[in-house]
């Protein structure tokens, strides 16, 4: 009774702090993101006040929370509009990758933590945050600017990369052989290519097997898939996430609307959870020693991601201050970076650094995306000295 009390007590003012945090990010215009994670920092390992009446809630509630993550990310997309935007976006995509990808492997070498440090590293600072970009897009009035087809290609070519790098990077952690890891990549781009099948001749059967006029018949049915896709994929080394993501590219139409509507609200939840999670298990004192780096690469990540948008743009006849807009637009950083940082954590096959430098990171990058978005109009007509394109 009384770990039960402490356990309840514990968890209550978490949501209510979470709850203040969100208020306080929302009063300001900028994400909750940084907030939940210096929130996990105060009260975990190293913190203030160390919360352990929670552990195991905490740790099932921050894997729900990445599965409904990538869920909801998918439920956001058809199959048709992925296969379109890969079409569209597939070189923009690669300098993408190239530019963003890089500059977190060559830190990690920098500092010693081997090829699998570099995977980890290279995915966070590759990934740009499509929760806040949309955010941002439509508090600031730009969804129909000619740019903002561009900025979304990009992402869809992002959130595809990652159903084939986490497959990867799961099982890189995990230590398997090389000729593992080509057995998980090939399980995993064929269970993509199937789901992408079905979803596009028979998205509609599946849609109707998960949809009800009932709100709470769609809120077990999507949520039991999901969770009952998540482990299947994740024994299949597909990883848990990418198979939320998939189920969620089948869900279309009205159906996916609805879903969306109903497990909003549990996203939202179970995320901030999994930020809280993810800042209780880093140690405060270790962020202070890679925080130079953290700016580093805050810095050098800024100005290739502008040059992704910058570049992309072009190629679409998009005027300069419409290609700062773009660039400016894929700066940020957040849910997916820690994502793949959670699970290098996880596995404990990286330095613990990496979790101090991905938090550090990904406290600058939120910060900084959203601001870079606002102020790049008007630094356009300043240095450009010409009229902003629509």
């Amino acid at each position: 009774m009384a770990e039960s009390a402490l356990a309840l007590t514990e968890l209550g003012a978490v949501f209510f702090v979470l709850g203040l945090l969100a208020r306080l990010a929302g009063r300001i215009g900028v994400s909750p993101i940084p907030f939940y994670l210096l929130g996990g920092l105060a009260f975990g390992n190293g913190g203030f006040v160390n919360l352990g009446g929670i552990d195991e809630f905490s740790e099932i509630a921050s894997e729900i929370g990445v599965i409904l993550l990538l869920l909801l990310l998918g439920l956001e997309y058809t199959a048709t509009e992925l296969v379109t935007g890969l079409r569209r976006s597939w070189m923009a995509g690669l300098v993408d990758i190239v530019l963003n990808f890089a500059p977190g492997a060559v830190v990690a070498l920098l500092l010693g933590w081997g090829g699998v440090g570099a995977l980890v590293m290279g995915g966070v600072t590759y990934i740009s945050s499509s929760g806040i970009i949309a955010k941002v897009l439509t508090d600031l009035g730009r969804l129909g600017n000619r740019e903002t087809p561009v900025v979304l290609s990009i992402l869809v070519f992002e959130d595809l990369a990652m159903a084939i790098y986490l497959p990867i990077l799961t099982a890189v952690l995990s230590g398997v052989s090389f000729l593992g890891g080509l057995e998980a990549l090939g399980i995993s781009l064929f269970v993509i290519t199937f789901v992408l099948v079905v979803a596009l001749k028979y998205g509609r059967f599946v849609s109707a097997i998960v949809d009800s006029p009932d709100r709470e018949i769609v809120l077990l049915k999507v949520l039991g898939s999901a969770l009952l896709v998540a482990g299947i994929a994740s024994e299949l080394q597909v990883s848990a996430a990418v198979g939320a993501f998939l189920l969620g590219i089948a869900i279309s139409g009205s159906t996916a609307d609805n879903a969306t509507r109903v497990l909003e609200p549990l996203r939202d939840l179970f995320a901030a959870m999994f930020f809280v999670v993810f800042g209780l298990g880093t140690d405060p004192s270790t962020i202070p020693p890679v925080l130079g780096w953290a700016v580093v690469l805050a810095v050098t990540t800024a100005a290739t991601k502008i040059a992704t948008g910058w570049w992309a743009a072009g190629r679409q006849g998009i005027g300069r201050p419409g290609r700062l807009r773009a660039g400016a637009a894929l700066v940020a950083r957040g849910e997916f970076s820690i994502v793949i940082a959670g699970l290098a954590v996880a596995a404990g096959a990286v330095e613990g650094e990496v979790a101090a430098l991905a938090t550090a990171y990904v406290l600058l990058m939120a910060i900084l995306g959203p601001i870079a978005a606002r102020v790049v109009e008007p630094v356009a007509k300043v240095v450009l000295r010409t009229k902003p394109a629509v």
